[in-house]
């Protein structure tokens, strides 16, 4: 497994990464021990993980199965989500609440460090600088290794980077973004500012909700108990467009003896700043599946190609 480099922080972490927001959430423990022992096998060493995923259980289920191989891994989490999401009003970038939530998180991750600590979503209530003086701290104290942000603007991102240098704090090495073959919105906003300050970006969602495995058909029910039956959020995707662009897309990497998985992989792969591609699985079968799926080096004629073909549909 190729790996790559978080930001400036020195940490290398796999071109693939485990995303496990269904720990807890889709599947139990036992489910989540075979997921977590298959991606070990595969060579994935970058684990994404939230204090808000399965209502903390996936923090749990890793800190369970993990064991001394926690050392192996880079360990990711995220604060903030659980309260954004509850829309509390709590302030979630605050220092009382990052660390409160940092030592809940190593409590359940049964470690004493956190790699990658991440604020899940801006907090419009709090002040940047105070939410970097507070990481800068934990990165001090050897709590955490590295910092970074999730679902920031380039505007967001601009701004803390310009908090970090004036206030001498630690400053953010990565960006998570919903970023995908048939969501590249981020490419004219986050993705340039990424470039400008060299953050290496963690895409999730980078399958579009199973979009592009090919599973899903246009005209034909969506299985039971999978994300687009389950999730209404996720069934935007299965606009007519889409299932257009899927079908290009799966004949244009057929054509050339790959998968619609592979291509989908493959090209957030090519993108200069992106680290690790984190992929969610339920089962092993899917996370070898992930694992190998950036094997295609795709050339700079076939990523020419992929931009006119979506640009066509």
């Amino acid at each position: 497994m190729e790996t790559r480099p978080l930001g400036a922080s020195g940490i290398q972490a796999s071109l693939v990464g485990l995303g496990c927001n269904n720990f807890g959430m889709k599947i139990d423990l036992d489910a989540s021990r075979a997921v977590i022992d298959a991606a070990l096998d595969a060579g994935i060493t970058c684990f994404d993980t939230a204090d808000m995923y399965g209502n903390g259980q996936s923090e749990e289920f890793l800190g369970q199965v993990l064991g001394p191989r926690r050392k192996d891994i880079v360990l990711a989490t995220k604060f903030g989500g659980v309260a954004m999401m509850a829309k509390s009003g709590e302030r979630w970038g605050s220092r009382e609440y990052i660390l409160r939530c940092l030592e809940d998180s190593l409590q359940r991750l049964k470690t004493d460090w956190i790699d990658l600590y991440q604020m899940h979503y801006p907090d419009p209530n709090t002040s940047i600088e105070e939410t970097l003086e507070t990481l800068n701290e934990l990165v001090q104290q050897g709590k955490v290794r590295a910092i970074g942000h999730s679902n920031f603007s380039a505007e967001q991102i601009n701004e803390a980077v310009e908090q970090s240098t004036a206030h001498d704090c630690a400053h953010f090495v990565t960006a998570q973004n919903d970023w995908s073959l048939l969501n590249r919105a981020v490419e004219a906003d986050a993705i340039p500012a990424c470039d400008q300050h060299g953050l290496g970006q963690l895409p999730y969602f980078p399958l579009a909700s199973g979009m592009l495995t090919g599973k899903y058909r246009r005209g034909e029910e969506f299985a039971s108990g999978t994300r687009m039956a389950v999730l209404s959020f996720s069934r935007s995707m299965a606009s007519d467009e889409n299932f257009a662009k899927v079908e290009a897309l799966q004949d244009f990497a057929s054509q050339r003896g790959h998968t619609l998985l592979e291509l989908a992989m493959s090209w957030l792969a090519a993108q200069p700043c992106v680290v690790s591609v984190i992929a969610g699985a339920t089962t092993p079968e899917q996370v070898r599946a992930n694992a190998a799926a950036t094997n295609w080096k795709l050339s700079a004629e076939e990523l020419t190609q992929v931009d006119a073909l979506i640009s066509g549909v």
